[in-house]
C-alpha cells in the first residue's frame, strides 16, 4: 500500500502538479553563514528502501513557497522541515505533498532545504533566516506577520522545536534589514519528531530549553516509533504552562507522513489544522 501510494506522489511531482504556484527563494544572498563549500544545488540522494526520493548535500537552502487560493488565504505561514536524520531531506513527502494538502486549506506552505548532511549548526541559522525572510514578505505574501509558525518532520520535527526554544539565540552576524525582524516561531507542529532527548532517564537535549515564551506547540507521534515518544519535551511544555496539544496513537511507526491505511495513523493534518486555527484565533466561519 505504501509503495503504491509513493508510485502514485512520484507522478503527479513529475506532472508539475505541485509546482504550478510554488515560487523559490534562496536564504543567503551572498555568504552561506558557516559553509566551507560553494553554493550548488542539492544532489539527489539514493532513494530509501521504500523508495521515497532524498535529496542531500545542501550548501544553498531555500525556501519553495506553495500558496493558497486568495479567496482562501487564511494569511498562516508555515515552514515546512522534511525529515532525513540529518543527512537527507524527504522534500515530496514531508515536504511538497504536506505543502498541498495544507494549501488547499488556505495556509501558505515554505519547503525549507536546510543544510545536511550533519550541519545541525547551519540548520538552525537557515530556520531562523527562514522565518524572517517570509515575515519582511508578508505583507506583499498576504500573511500575517504575527502568524508565522514551522511545522518539522523527524529530524525536521527536532529542528522545528529548536527554532522554538532557540530563537533568541544569534547564530549569524546580520545581513541585512530581514535579520532586524523576530525568528521566534508564532507555532510549532511536531510529527514523529525525533532527538528529542537522550539516556534512559530521557533527557531532553541542551538545545531544548523550554520557558512561557516557548511557541505553542502542537505533537503527533505513534506509541510504536522506534525513535522514541518525546514526552519529555511535552512535560517540559506543560511545566513552563505553554499551549500545548499532544496526540499519541497506539500504531503507525515512524516517518507515516500523510500516508493512509494498514492502520498507518493520518488523523494528524485535520486535527493540526484544527489547533492552529484555534491557536491563532482564526474564526473558521469568516476566516478570520
Amino acid at each position: 500500500m505504501r509503495q503504491i501510494y509513493i508510485c502514485i506522489i512520484l507522478i503527479l511531482v513529475s506532472g508539475k502538479c505541485f509546482s504550478q504556484n510554488d515560487e523559490v527563494f534562496h536564504l543567503w544572498p551572498g555568504n552561506v553563514p558557516g559553509e566551507v563549500e560553494a553554493k550548488h544545488p542539492a544532489k539527489q540522494a539514493a532513494p530509501a528502501k521504500n523508495g521515497i526520493q532524498l535529496v542531500t548535500d545542501v550548501t544553498d537552502p531555500i525556501i519553495t513557497m506553495f500558496k493558497s487560493s486568495p479567496q482562501h488565504n487564511l494569511g498562516i505561514g508555515i515552514v515546512v522541515c522534511p525529515g532525513g536524520g540529518n543527512k537527507y531531506l524527504s522534500t515530496i513527502t514531508e515536504g511538497e505533498v504536506v505543502s498541498k494538502w495544507f494549501t488547499e486549506r488556505g495556509f501558505t506552505a515554505f519547503v525549507l532545504q536546510y543544510r545536511v548532511p550533519d550541519k545541525r549548526a547551519g540548520a538552525l541559522q537557515d530556520i531562523q533566516r527562514a522565518i524572517r525572510l517570509i515575515r519582511s514578505h508578508a505583507q506583499n505574501w498576504k500573511l500575517d506577520i504575527h502568524k508565522i509558525g514551522v511545522m518539522g518532520f523527524s529530524a525536521g520535527g527536532n529542528l522545528a522545536a529548536r527554532a522554538s526554544t532557540e530563537f533568541n539565540l544569534k547564530t549569524y552576524s546580520s545581513v541585512d534589514n530581514k535579520d532586524s525582524l523576530s525568528c521566534r516561531p508564532d507555532f510549532a507542529v511536531l510529527i514523529y519528531p525525533g532527538g528529542m532527548a537522550t539516556g534512559p532517564e530521557h533527557k531532553l537535549i541542551s538545545e531544548l530549553t523550554v520557558d512561557k515564551s516557548t511557541s505553542p506547540t502542537f505533537i503527533f507521534v505513534a506509541n510504536d516509533d522506534p525513535v522514541g515518544v518525546p514526552l519529555s519535551y511535552a512535560y517540559a511544555l506543560h511545566d513552563a504552562k505553554v499551549p500545548m496539544e499532544m496526540h499519541i496513537v497506539p500504531k503507525g511507526g515512524h516517518g507515516f507522513g500523510l500516508l493512509r491505511g494498514n492502520g498507518v495513523p493520518w488523523e494528524w493534518p485535520e486535527l493540526a489544522e484544527k489547533w492552529m486555527k484555534q491557536t491563532l484565533g482564526i474564526d473558521t466561519l469568516t476566516k478570520k
